[in-house]
């Protein structure tokens, strides 16, 4: 239940009375939204924050492993594909939960904004399917060096989606996350 807790906001309301001196802001903040209409689901001041730091270290990993593959060192790129594949998975549940659900419900009085949050949440459904696919395609590339020069030029295909993707999402959809009320 800790992670479920964490994952939709119980945690910090939780923990506020518990907090060590200096996090009882931290705590007080997070609770000053209120949550999304038809939700438990809290605004979150950090999560923006949060996202943006997962993009950054997806992008880290994603060129460690560009670096790797095309350096022949498969089994680090293997070893390096499974991270990368478990922290997408934990930013796409993230986002999926905490922001697009609390979006949806939080507009949904706005038809325009309704119906955006809904068109990305759509696509990244898709993109996030297609990169599983990927993913599981590689995941034994280190025990299969006959699959490296396709890996690395689909591996750039799928890197300039998700690049992209991350764009769109830090610059039209993660502005319109706002505390309700």
């Amino acid at each position: 239940m800790f992670f479920l807790d964490w994952l939709f906001g119980k945690r910090q309301a939780r923990s506020a009375a518990a907090a060590p001196a200096g996090r009882e802001d931290l705590s007080a903040a997070a609770q000053a939204g209120g949550c999304a209409p038809g939700t438990s689901i809290r605004y979150s001041p950090e999560l923006i924050d949060r996202l943006v730091r997962d993009h950054r270290s997806l992008f880290d990993r994603f060129g460690a492993i560009r670096s790797a593959a095309r350096a022949g060192r498969l089994k680090e790129a293997e070893a390096l594909l499974d991270r990368f594949r478990a922290d997408l998975h934990d930013h796409l549940l993230v986002e999926n939960v905490r922001l697009y659900v609390y979006l949806e419900h939080a507009l949904a009085n706005d038809p325009v904004s309704h119906a955006l949050i809904r068109e990305f949440r759509h696509d990244m459904d898709e993109i996030g399917r297609s990169v599983v696919a990927f993913l599981a395609r590689y995941a034994q590339i280190g025990s299969s060096p006959a699959l490296a020069e396709a890996f690395v030029a689909e591996f750039d295909v799928v890197g300039k989606v998700l690049a992209d993707r991350i764009k769109r999402e830090e610059e039209v959809l993660y502005p319109l996350y706002a505390p309700v009320g």
